[in-house]
């Protein structure tokens, strides 16, 4: 059949061309099981599209998901594809304030939210003037409508039309002052991801089951958890909880994956978990693969040893989408990120925007089809990361002998937790808001696993001392999200400053 630009023809409506329709495409893990093929997908995505329209839900308007990992995630996703509406999947673990920034900046049109979730979010949707509708997966409460009263009588859509260069969604990322910035993507970057690393690296196959502990609305589980299964009309596995080693060895027991991806903190945890508990259940690895912050070689090496298959150590971004260097299969160096992914290209420059050469740091610029366009409503900041068709990672890599790329960094103190990104500012404001601190300086630190974590060094205000810093990290837990608070907290008498007055934190992180 012919496919216009829209991705929903490719990734879905293909499928039933093509005699897959009956194949399983999701399950969900928890305790209800449900799943759904691909043509009730195309069904169930095909009825949210003419929903959008019968709401009156414009072409181009934007559509906020607050949706944990569940059927209804691509059901909406894909449904707004087909409308021409642009899906924004948000991070479920992100405070209120910062949902409120989110819905302001974007002017989404409409809320989609998961029941479970609805305390944290219906606060900030006020304020909101361009928000005309939320629509619940769940009970509903007043002035909201639930999923299957949204979708009363609405007909199964086909997908609108479009170029393949036309916008299809955004995801959110943070930026170095902590302030999320939308990176928008077009529709033709999703199959991009899939048929450089999908298909050349991970090398994925119409008979596999796939469970993705990262979550749908990172980029990186988009991709593991959706869009590459779906490119061959394979399997994948929600888990619309909290990924933890305890249940993450049940869904590989019960639902014994093919293709597992997680981050270096979670595989670090899983194993410390089997250590304790005896050994790890039986699992069908094929491959499994990992993301998000470097991956530290004794992690990888004691998962061969547990399962026989290494991890594919692979670095990525929102602005890319997925995954652009990487080990590979027959080409794996534990504490390297490995090599370019097929269909993209890397370069290293210093400040002056040479490149530089092997064994020297520099920083790390990528090319390839899957970049975003650019940040919403944020053109300076677009302008220094978009370069043509070059887009500056801001991470800070050498080249070594093998051609492999180690990390070194980032240009700008960020680091990661657990696969997502954290701005030291960001943190260091919420920490500045507790009653107790005067000031506060936030660094990365690793611990014993090698992995980054928050540290954070504060000074008290007059009269104060280290107990009434007793709620400290549940504090920073509320304010800007559940993975940011600081790991250690070290009181300081003062913070090492410029003389303009700007925090010197790499004499914070000669501390330790």
């Amino acid at each position: 059949m012919p496919y216009n630009g829209n991705a929903a023809n490719w990734f879905l409506e293909r499928h039933l061309a093509e005699g897959r329709g009956g194949n399983i495409a999701f399950k969900e893990a928890n305790a209800k099981g449900r799943e759904i093929t691909y043509q009730a997908l195309s069904e169930a995505s095909g009825r949210v599209a003419h929903a959008l329209s019968n709401a009156g839900i414009r072409r181009e308007e934007r559509a906020a998901m607050f949706v944990l990992d569940q059927l209804e995630f691509p059901e909406i996703f894909w449904g707004a594809l087909k409308a021409g509406v642009v899906p924004i999947p948000l991070n479920t673990l992100l405070a209120t304030d910062v949902y409120r920034t989110i819905l302001q900046d974007s002017r989404a049109a409409i809320a989609f939210v998961s029941e479970a979730l609805l305390p944290v979010v219906l606060p900030a949707t006020k304020d909101c003037p361009d928000l005309r509708k939320i629509v619940v997966i769940g009970k509903a409460p007043s002035q909201t409508i639930d999923y299957d009263q949204f979708l009363e009588g609405a007909l199964i859509q086909t997908p609108v039309p479009c170029s393949e260069d036309e916008v299809a969604f955004w995801l959110y990322s943070s930026g170095s002052t902590g302030q999320p910035k939308g990176v928008r993507h077009v529709h033709a970057a999703l199959q991009v991801t899939c048929d450089t690393y999908g298909a050349q690296v991970l090398g994925i196959r119409e008979d596999d089951v796939v469970f993705s502990a990262a979550k749908l609305f990172f980029a990186y589980g988009m991709g593991n958890g959706m869009s590459f299964p779906m490119s061959v009309g394979a399997t994948a596995i929600l888990l619309d909880g909290r990924p933890t080693p305890a249940g993450i060895s049940e869904i590989l027991a019960t639902h014994q994956p093919t293709i597992y991806c997680g981050v270096p903190t979670l595989y670090a945890a899983m194993i410390h978990h089997w250590e304790e508990a005896g050994g790890p259940p039986v699992a069908q690895f094929r491959t499994c693969i990992s993301a998000g912050e470097a991956l530290p070689a004794e992690i990888g090496k004691k998962w061969k040893k547990l399962f026989g298959v290494d991890i594919l150590d692979g670095v990525g971004s929102t602005e890319m989408l997925h995954i652009f260097i990487s080990n590979k299969v027959d080409d794996i160096e534990y504490g390297s990120s490995g090599k370019a992914v097929p269909g993209y290209e890397t370069r290293l420059v210093d400040e002056e925007g040479q490149d530089v050469g092997t064994g020297v740091v520099g920083e790390l610029l990528v090319r390839g089809a899957s970049a975003a366009i650019d940040y919403w409503n944020q053109r300076a900041k677009s302008r220094a990361t978009f370069e043509g068709e070059w887009t500056r990672t801001g991470d800070k890599y050498e080249m070594s002998e093998t051609g492999n790329l180690i990390y070194c960094g980032r240009t700008d103190d960020m680091f990661k937790v657990s696969g997502i990104w954290v701005s030291p500012f960001e943190v260091e404001q919420a920490l500045a808001a507790h009653p107790a601190i005067l000031e506060a300086a936030v660094v990365a630190a690793r611990d014993e696993d090698g992995l980054e974590k928050p540290k954070a060094f504060v000074v008290l205000k007059s009269g104060q001392d280290a107990a009434a810093l007793s709620d400290l990290k549940e504090f920073v837990k509320q304010k800007i999200g559940k993975w940011k608070y600081p790991r250690w907290v070290e009181v300081v008498d003062d913070l090492p400053k410029t003389a303009t007055g700007k925090i010197q934190r790499f004499k914070l992180r000669e501390m330790g």
